[in-house]
């Protein structure tokens, strides 16, 4: 175990860190235009959501049977990738 930790430490030794210098003006346009973006992809995931479930209960009453499932899970997963990249990009990048 000791020699992959050392390792680690003389590989990683040499990785530069790069250090932010953007201007405080544009670093907050950008987290303004970023916060709208993510609000609107999770309004986006909430409307195909009400969607799939609104096809889903009309096709259930007309007796119908469709593949509203898989749409369903392609929704739930444009979700979770839209959740979660904030916190992927700010883990990878920090």
């Amino acid at each position: 175990m000791s020699l992959l930790l050392e390792s680690t430490n003389v590989l990683a030794a040499g990785v530069p860190q790069p250090v932010s210098n953007a201007p405080g003006e544009l670093t907050s346009k950008v987290n303004t235009v970023l916060g709208i973006a993510a609000w609107a992809g999770t309004a986006a995931g909430v409307l195909g959501v009400l969607i799939t479930g609104t096809m889903m209960a009309v096709s259930l009453k007309r007796g119908e049977s469709s593949e509203h499932m898989s749409r369903l899970g392609m929704v739930l997963g444009g979700c979770v990738l839209v959740a979660t990249a904030g916190p992927l990009v700010g883990f990878v990048f920090n």
